[in-house]
């Protein structure tokens, strides 16, 4: 199936060339420089947006978005500065809002614990985690009476971080980060998954959750062959969701399907995000940063082998169209008719879509330049 999806990728012309990356030039080439400012203008055709690619202190970056909801869901951003460079990807559920939240203040709250002599730090990005959930919490708290239904959205997390020849991964919720290394001296490439994803439907999650609530039988339950936690939802770490973290939530201003039908002493989400860190290698080739939406459709091998066998330029939109004409093919149509799809009806068919794909320049790292590369990205798509 693979061989046939990238025949298939190669025959939509454009930005689809089959020759493999080159090897990463000096940033100081003007002729590099120039192909790649070309390369980094935005573009956006119906509910697909993309950044095809650009620069930044750890390498080159590659961003897309398509969208599924009626409302747009996802949000990303990436900041790129004072040799650091962050990405964060946000997976809304229940609506936008947390998304948004999460895009506007989790970055910048990472930016400021990070701010100390200790610098780039699990413990910083755990910080930057608890202080976006306080703050979006005190935004529900203020907005409880005049609209309840904040206290049911959230959102999940996946952060980013290359700080020097560290690469931080901070996840809550089922984003994925997956990381594309050489082996061997054969040049292949294969797929290593760097995030832990928390959804109800792996087994050690609905361990971890029975662990830490022994007295609630129903703490995850089964529905339509799908495990969710207290019957509701997938994730069982989120930002936001204060109906599932305060009982004071857990009334009738809000909507009778996010209800339960008894108070609760103990939060049922939680908001501490997984977190690794690891030494960049010269083995190491980019990092692909998606929403769950890409994995809906993608395995990790087939979407490594798709960046690993295409030039970078487009990495992510070439990604995003792969997920697309799977999701076309599993509901027997064309993958141009899925695109004339209405976003008020696009959501029965695949889910937003959020893929950023880091290539990491090691040379770069390991001489420490932190001039120049400035970069800060977020969609552009509406709302």
């Amino acid at each position: 199936m693979l061989g046939a999806l990238l025949r298939l990728l190669s025959a939509c012309g454009g930005v689809w060339p089959t020759s493999p990356a080159p090897p990463a030039q000096s940033s100081s080439s003007s002729s590099s420089a120039a192909a790649a400012d070309h390369a980094a203008a935005e573009g956006r055709d119906g509910l697909l947006w993309w950044r095809d690619l650009a620069r930044c202190h750890a390498g080159e970056l590659s961003v897309a978005v398509v969208q599924g909801n009626h409302v747009l869901e996802d949000q990303c951003r990436v900041d790129s500065s004072l040799g650091t460079t962050s990405i964060g990807i946000f997976d809304g559920h229940a609506g936008p809002d947390a998304a948004r939240f999460a895009c506007d203040h989790l970055l910048p709250n990472l930016r400021e614990a990070a701010s100390g002599p200790q610098g780039v730090t699990a413990d910083a990005i755990r910080d930057a985690f608890l202080a976006t959930e306080e703050g979006f919490l005190a935004l529900v708290s203020r907005m409880w009476e005049t609209q309840p239904d904040i206290a049911t959205v959230g959102t999940c997390c996946l952060v980013g971080v290359v700080h020097q020849r560290t690469l931080f991964v901070a996840n809550l919720g089922d984003s994925r980060a997956v990381l594309g290394k050489k082996v061997g001296r054969t040049g292949q490439i294969t797929a290593e998954q760097l995030s832990s994803e928390h959804n109800a439907n792996e087994e050690d999650v609905r361990q971890e959750l029975m662990a830490q609530h022994p007295n609630d039988p129903q703490i995850v339950a089964l529905k339509h062959g799908v495990w969710r936690v207290k019957g509701i939802i997938q994730v069982s770490r989120s930002l936001g969701d204060a109906y599932l973290k305060h009982t004071r939530y857990n009334t009738e201003q809000i909507k009778p399907k996010f209800r339960l039908p008894e108070p609760f002493s103990r939060p049922i989400l939680s908001a501490n995000p997984s977190i690794i860190s690891r030494c960049l290698q010269p083995s190491d080739c980019f990092i692909i940063f998606a929403s769950d939406g890409l994995w809906e459709h993608l395995s990790n091998q087939q979407a490594v082998e798709i960046v690993h066998n295409h030039q970078r330029v487009g990495s992510a939109r070439r990604l995003i169209k792969a997920a697309l004409h799977e999701a076309a093919r599993k509901r027997e149509m064309r993958y141009s008719d899925l695109m004339k799809i209405d976003k008020k009806v696009r959501r029965h068919f695949h889910d937003d879509i959020t893929v950023i794909v880091l290539f990491i320049n090691y040379d770069q790292l390991a001489k420490g330049h932190l001039q120049g590369h400035s970069l800060s990205i977020r969609c552009a798509l509406d709302h």
